[in-house]
């Protein structure tokens, strides 16, 4: 029998950088039951994203920071959607860039990440923001 099993969760930020969330999805696939499937994990915010990524060196992550730190630098003088500040512009920006969802498939209610792959929320803002996270589980 197919099973769909939803569940939301919210994280609080601590300004720009990566903060791993593997464990809430696995204990969020473990209490829906699926054996065999996939999960879908959601950032329902525009200026933040997520990413998996190394999480044994907590360096990888550092460095892809500074690497979009780099990449889309506040200040930029021709950005026009300013109004929450100068990384407003930014942030939208290095979200569209990455992703805002990841899809992991579920093999005997395990997700089959590799030995040093994590999930990660990728604050894109200076400022600590509350951020709502939507985890859909389907399978068997």
């Amino acid at each position: 029998m197919m099973i769909v099993y939803t569940e939301t969760f919210s994280l609080q930020t601590h300004g720009k950088g990566t903060t791993e969330i593997t464990r809430e999805v696995a204990a969020i696939i473990s209490r829906s039951g699926v054996r065999c499937g996939t999960v879908t994990v959601f950032v329902q915010h525009t200026s933040a994203s997520l990413v998996i990524m190394e999480n044994a060196d907590p360096s990888a992550r550092r460095d892809l920071e500074i690497f979009f730190d780099k990449l889309v630098p506040e200040n930029t003088p021709w950005f026009i959607h300013t109004q929450e500040g100068p990384d407003d512009m930014p942030s939208h920006i290095r979200m569209a860039l990455t992703r805002t969802s990841e899809v992991i498939p579920i093999i005997h209610g395990r997700m089959t990440l590799g030995t040093w792959q994590g999930i990660f929320l990728f604050e894109h803002r200076r400022l600590t923001h509350l951020r709502q996270i939507a985890v859909s589980v389907i399978g068997e």
